[in-house]
């Protein structure tokens, strides 16, 4: 069996991080800061062997699934969803606005269309609850609503050139499942600041996003990424 096709890969992953939680059981007061220490480290991805990080709130759920069952990682085996592999909750009035949305506008991204779901959303209940990103844009996707980037200049060359661009469209890589894959990077704020010894600094934003729900994870200010 390879490695990706391996269905408990990422239940051994879970087990073996928080494993050490089962064996020697925490004391009164002790479980928090054992949780904390192992939300603060870093694991290797089960899959493509690069450094994560989990939450504090997805490492207690894990503990109290893996603590409450007869077998632990069975426990933590990732449950496959009923409508896998089928667009989810998109109602027949969320397609038909999404539809006609890329046939006025062929030109706008994924995430431009996502954006203007919710907003339409706002002021239609008929819409009903918008889905994630991802379930929106793998929609668009599977059925053949790319992106269509108007020509500079409208000529049969340029239309010509641009079928050609469409069909070489790489799109980026999203994780599967939430908390599967986390990103981190610092921004620089607009204005300075003065610490509390006198020094004019620039401070920086540190943001965590989640790859797959694009949730926000965490952001905090830093005076430096050290």
């Amino acid at each position: 069996m390879s490695h990706d096709q391996d269905p408990d890969r990422w239940a051994r992953l879970r087990f073996s991080i928080i494993g050490s939680l089962l064996a020697a059981p925490p004391g009164p007061g002790e479980l928090r800061k054992r949780l904390q220490d192992l939300a603060g480290s870093r694991w290797k991805h089960p899959v493509n062997g690069t450094l994560i990080r989990f939450s504090y709130a997805t490492l207690e759920r894990w503990y109290y699934l893996a603590r409450g069952a007869q077998d632990p990682v069975t426990a933590l085996r990732r449950r496959r969803r009923n409508d896998a592999g089928r667009a989810r909750r998109l109602s027949a009035a969320l397609i038909q606005a999404l539809v006609a949305q890329y046939q006025q506008h062929p030109g706008w991204t994924a995430q431009l269309h996502y954006d203007n779901l919710l907003a339409l959303a706002e002021e239609d209940a008929a819409l009903g609850e918008i889905p994630s990103y991802g379930t929106i844009r793998r929609y668009l996707k599977t059925q053949g609503y790319q992106r269509k980037r108007r020509p500079k200049r409208d000529t049969p060359g340029a239309r010509q050139a641009e079928r050609r661009l469409e069909q070489l469209e790489v799109r980026s890589y999203e994780a599967e499942y939430t908390h599967g894959l986390w990103h981190a990077d610092f921004h620089h704020g607009s204005r300075r600041v003065v610490t509390a010894n006198g020094r004019w600094v620039t401070p920086l934003l540190l943001g965590v996003i989640d790859d797959h729900s694009r949730l926000v994870c965490h952001l905090q200010w830093y005076l430096d990424e050290t």
